[in-house]
């Protein structure tokens, strides 16, 4: 394999405010280094150490990592606690019960608050119920929910029974749930009678009802349904309200202490081919990760507001909304609605309302909101009082540089540092993240590993590459919250992360990446599998993008190949403008050649897109990720026959189809 060649350099660095580095957990680069010195010297102990301080522990552990059987690692195996009780019978019972929990603002503005006291109480009689339906530890539940704390509680209560759980995101289809359900092998189904989002009622339980129609109905016993709006379901003799269930149950229940590999739940990504692939977590390794990247990244403190935006059905919403901010005991936002609902000054409008100190969102959502602020001043942040953020975070795809800029000096106040987090479903948490307190920050870059995470940059040998040479991204030592396997497919995992061709011990992350030759930091070049080949260069897709969006006028950019008789592949630009889009043949071509100089002065004429096409908006899925297989069918005028359901503008497709 030729080396992934990296073009688009950035010179700008921003070093720690020293007001946040003073009160910060690490306070300078040399502390970092002392804790990665650490994990070093003594990587099993160094774990271990943490384990003991950070999580309560029923039954102490006295084996670390088993590691007889590679990939299949197992942490802290003889050990046993309950994910619940470390989220909140701890806070509960070290006096701090009074203390609000969550925050949940609905769709329409609605504010309703929860206390670590009466979440407890939530979770319990929720637990108390299924106990009563005969659920046990190893039965598995699917959780089909909106954004709610209803939905938090129902994972909670499936954690503290050591029912394995797997959320399906609420903008997946009956037929994304049919599969899930027969997958897992559930039993159980939580859901909603509907969900709202941006003024719109979904249906969750009509849905749940048409998965249900095959196969799938066949294990499942019950369907317990949440009422979100109050609209008409149909019933039947398995369904049942959870408000009727849990009204006579007793406040406690007793948790299920589970062995530390216990599964705490099953979550599902899309395969690049085939069918989704189960993601499955311990609760030990993967709660002990949870913390520390809430204690450390986020450098959490007692009075912080917490706010990351994600859905619970994604694993930043497993992460960092439904057991992280918990186990810290923190207060915490939940927020039903999209960012553009009544209008794109919502998110501003919130950290205002509820004076939120830490703020973790997604990129695709930072740039949307650029174009927005563009098109209407009225939506800028400027206009809203954002002073009690202190930490602002990026998560689910690499962050370009002109939208790390605009993020740290129009919603940070240029005071407060961004935590660019590379992780995945299956790393459980932050993998390479910067420490706010001591990490200079690159625009771009997710800068340098969590302290005991080995990340490398190699070739196709798994030979590790110098600096300032593109490969591809490995973990070479197991870590506590890595993915165990692929539920029910133990081939699948050791192919798909362990491949033989590296060894068979090396976690393949299926991103490209480059270190730079200065400070070693990882900047994420975008997917394997996005990485174009030009004329025998191999080129980042991300870093295309980036450039793209560096231009004035450019708002959003996703970059795809084609092939090409003469370069092999010729790069297709989707392109969203801040201004109006062009429409006739005169336009489009100006615009078009304008973009494509630029990109050819910002990297070089190799990384010219041959092709340009404009659009209102990309094809993204209802969390914000851009669906770039169909981009790539649409660059190559093939007919579209994967799902398009779970997009949240299918009418997009027809726009970039042509360009026109």
């Amino acid at each position: 394999m030729s080396e992934i060649e990296s073009r688009l350099i950035e010179n700008r660095v921003f070093f720690p405010n020293s007001e946040f580095a003073k009160n910060a957990k690490l306070s300078d680069m040399s502390e970092y280094l002392a804790m990665c010195q650490l994990s070093n010297e003594n990587y099993e102990q160094f774990w271990a150490q943490l384990a003991r301080e950070f999580l309560i522990w029923h039954s102490p552990f006295t084996s670390i990592l088993n590691d007889q059987n590679p990939p299949f690692y197992k942490w802290f195996e003889d050990g046993s606690l309950n994910a619940s009780y470390n989220c909140i019978d701890r806070h509960v019972r070290s006096g701090n019960g009074d203390n609000v929990a969550l925050i949940f603002e609905s769709d329409d503005g609605k504010i309703e608050s929860v206390s670590y006291n009466t979440l407890l109480v939530k979770v319990c009689k929720f637990s108390n119920a299924l106990i009563k339906k005969g659920y046990k530890k190893g039965d598995r539940a699917i959780i089909y929910m909106p954004m709610s704390i209803e939905g938090v509680v129902s994972m909670q209560a499936c954690a503290r029974l050591g029912i394995t759980h797997s959320v399906v995101f609420g903008g997946f289809s009956s037929k994304s749930l049919e599969e899930r359900i027969i997958d897992v092998g559930a039993k159980l189904i939580i859901t909603a009678d509907e969900q709202v989002r941006g003024g719109k009622n979904i249906p969750l339980k009509k849905a749940v009802d048409e998965a249900l129609s095959g196969e799938a109905s066949r294990n499942v016993k019950d369907v317990i349904v949440y009422r979100r709006t109050g609209a008409e379901v149909e019933m039947s003799s398995r369904d049942v309200f959870l408000e009727e269930i849990v009204e006579s149950e007793e406040d406690y229940c007793e948790p299920v202490f589970v062995e530390s590999e216990h599964p705490l739940f099953v979550l599902y990504t899309s395969g690049s081919t085939g069918r989704p692939k189960g993601i499955q977590h311990s609760t030990g390794g993967y709660l002990l990760h949870s913390v520390l990247t809430m204690f450390y990244t986020f450098d959490i403190k007692t009075d912080d507001i917490f706010w990351c935006t994600a859905d619970i059905g994604w694993i930043t919403g497993h992460t960092y909304v439904a057991y992280g901010p918990l186990a810290t005991g923190n207060t915490q936002i939940i927020f039903e609605g999209v960012p553009t609902f009544p209008d794109a000054g919502r998110f501003w409008q919130m950290i205002e309302k509820h004076g939120v100190s830490i703020f973790y969102t997604a990129p695709t959502a930072i740039r949307a909101l650029i174009k927005a602020s563009s098109l209407d001043n009225d939506v800028s942040p400027e206009n809203y009082n954002l002073t009690s953020l202190r930490l602002l975070g990026t998560v689910g795809e690499p962050i370009n540089p002109e939208a790390w800029i605009w993020y740290y000096e129009n919603v940070g106040g240029s005071r407060c540092p961004i935590v660019d987090t590379f992780w995945q479903t299956e790393t459980g948490g932050h993998v390479i993240t910067p420490m706010p307190g001591a990490t200079p920050l690159i625009p771009g870059s997710c800068t340098l590993p969590f302290p005991g995470i080995d990340a490398a940059v190699v070739d196709e040998t798994g030979q590790e590459l110098p600096n300032g040479k593109g490969g591809m991204l490995v973990i070479r030592k197991p870590w506590p919250s890595m993915i165990r396997t692929i539920w029910g497919d133990p081939e699948r995992f050791k192919k798909t992360y362990f491949p033989i061709e590296l060894g068979g011990k090396l976690y393949l992350a299926g991103d490209g990446s480059i270190r730079d030759e200065k400070y070693g930091y990882f900047t994420i070049m975008g997917r394997i599998d996005d990485v174009l080949n030009i004329s025998g260069h191999r080129l980042g897709t991300m870093e295309i993008e980036s450039a793209l969006v560096a231009y004035e006028d450019v708002a959003e950019a996703a970059v795809v190949g084609k092939p090409d008789a003469i370069t092999g592949e010729s790069i297709v630009a989707f392109v969203v403008l801040k201004s109006k889009r062009p429409e006739n043949f005169e336009e489009i071509s100006e615009k078009a050649k304008v973009l494509q100089n630029w990109v050819a002065m910002e990297i070089g004429p190799i990384a010219k897109p041959k092709e340009i096409r404009f659009g209102d908006n990309l094809p993204k899925t209802r969390s914000g990720k851009i669906m770039r297989r169909l981009l790539r069918a649409l660059a190559k005028g093939e007919e579209i026959q994967q799902d398009v359901s779970t997009l949240e503008n299918p009418a997009i497709l027809e726009q970039l189809s042509s360009g026109k």
